[in-house]
């Protein structure tokens, strides 16, 4: 698995002790080469370590140990929920993980972005494409309904969250507004018990977004 993941200063590093600040949870198919890919773009700009796979891995049924790992090092979680988002046994298995190491984690946080579908759709599973994935999921999976109960909680917990609410189309104030946003919320999560942290921070990075 090739993963892309950029360091920042070692003052940084040796005040956050995760390996990550931010993990991006997306479907490949829908926002890797648009949403996903200038929000990522523009964490690494501003000096965030953003951890988002590179390869097309949601061909099985479970996540690696290593996307596993870079979860549970990741202080902040982002997750891109997109309408074939719940297609993916892969993205569902990432999600699950994400949510247990948010209740094991008081510092782990979690935002969500729906990108292009409706924030009650996935907290209650319904309109076409989450209606139709886990109805598959129900007949694939008759001998682990416990999996699919854990992938519906996951979906029900993290839809529940105050997010962002994106049509699927580029724009690019919308995303400059959103991105700056969400470098102030990581800032606050990572350093919020740190002033000195934030100054320097604030001095040494330019938060923008180059489109």
């Amino acid at each position: 698995m090739a993963a892309s993941h950029t360091s920042s200063s070692s003052t940084h590093h040796q005040i956050l002790q995760s390996k990550y600040d931010v993990f991006l949870s997306f479907r490949g198919e829908d926002t890797r080469n648009n949403f996903t890919d200038h929000l990522h773009a523009a964490l690494i700009r501003n000096g965030f370590v953003a951890f988002k796979d590179d390869e097309t891995l949601d061909t099985g049924n479970e996540i690696s140990s290593e996307l596993s790992k870079a979860i549970e090092e990741s202080n902040v979680s982002i997750v891109i929920l997109s309408k074939n988002y719940a297609s993916s046994p892969w993205c569902l298995d990432e999600l699950a993980k994400i949510v247990e190491c948010g209740n094991k984690r008081k510092d782990s946080k979690v935002f969500a972005i729906f990108y292009g579908v409706d924030p009650a759709d996935v907290r209650k599973q319904k309109g076409e494409d989450f209606e139709r994935a886990f109805a598959k999921y129900e007949e694939e999976f008759k001998e682990n309904q416990e999996k699919v109960l854990k992938w519906r909680a996951a979906l029900t917990r993290v839809a529940s969250l105050a997010g962002w609410h994106l049509q699927d189309r580029f724009s690019p104030l919308i995303y400059l507004f959103l991105f700056n946003y969400l470098f102030m919320v990581i800032i606050f999560c990572l350093f919020s018990s740190d002033v000195s942290t934030i100054a320097y921070y604030k001095l040494t990075h330019v938060t923008s977004l180059e489109i």
